[in-house]
């Protein structure tokens, strides 16, 4: 099978065996086909009109504008906690730390440990009411 290939200075032609020449062939439209391939994706119209939203969407707004302003309130209320009580809230809630090990991280007993939880969520739940 003969192979052409056109090059800015000229044209060469390349003697391949046949199974080597439809191997070619093919990399050859592959590589065109890629070249060519249309980078936009077109949608209908339609698809905007769901629920006669003008665009749709998978998240809702305003429950993210909910979690934000919680979010706003629970670091409020955490800043009026003292330092060991924010630690404490910050280690079990915030990063998985179990009250045992927060327990003997701070040479403590397990049960001081859930004292100190209680009364600092008694002060959080003050708070936010």
């Amino acid at each position: 099978m003969k192979i052409e290939y056109k090059f800015v200075t000229g044209m060469v032609e390349v003697e391949v065996p046949d199974d080597w020449g439809t191997v070619l062939v093919n990399l050859d439209r592959q590589e065109y086909n890629n070249d060519h391939k249309e980078t936009r994706r077109h949608c209908s119209l339609e698809a905007y009109n769901l629920d006669d939203a003008l665009l749709p969407s998978d998240e809702d707004v305003v429950q993210d504008i909910i979690k934000a302003e919680e979010a706003g309130r629970l670091r409020e209320a955490l800043s009026c906690l003292d330092a060991d009580q924010r630690e404490l809230v910050e280690a079990l809630y915030f990063e998985g730390v179990k009250a045992a090990d927060f327990a003997e991280q701070k040479g403590v007993s397990p049960s001081a440990i859930t004292q100190r939880k209680a009364t600092a969520l008694k002060k959080l739940k003050r708070f936010l009411s």
